[in-house]
């Protein structure tokens, strides 16, 4: 799922695509940046339902979102659409196949 994210994002925006990590580890698969701004932070999993998700993406997405400042944040998965607030943030669940549409 995540090169075919890596590929459609390469394919689709005029942005930059990175990937980042801090010192305790926490991971978020693709950091956005247009110019020297971060534009949007994307974790891919392959989940069925918001209980398969792990508590490690959301807490890598959110701790990314508060270092960098970014708000627009998304989570690929298999099969779960839905828009939560999770520490004041809130994050979009898209399915891989609809995302691909977009």
């Amino acid at each position: 799922m995540e090169n075919c994210v890596a590929i459609e994002l390469k394919r689709r925006e005029d942005s930059e695509v990175y990937y980042w990590k801090d010192y305790q580890n926490n991971e978020v698969d693709f950091l956005i940046k247009n110019n020297l701004k971060v534009k949007e932070l994307i974790q891919v999993t392959y989940a069925n339902n918001f209980e398969e998700i792990k508590e490690r993406e959301i807490k890598s997405l959110i701790k990314a979102s508060e270092e960098l400042k970014c708000n627009n944040l998304t989570v690929i998965d298999w099969d779960y659409e839905e828009i939560r607030k999770y520490n004041n943030k809130e994050i979009k669940f898209i399915p891989l196949w609809k995302w691909l549409l977009f």
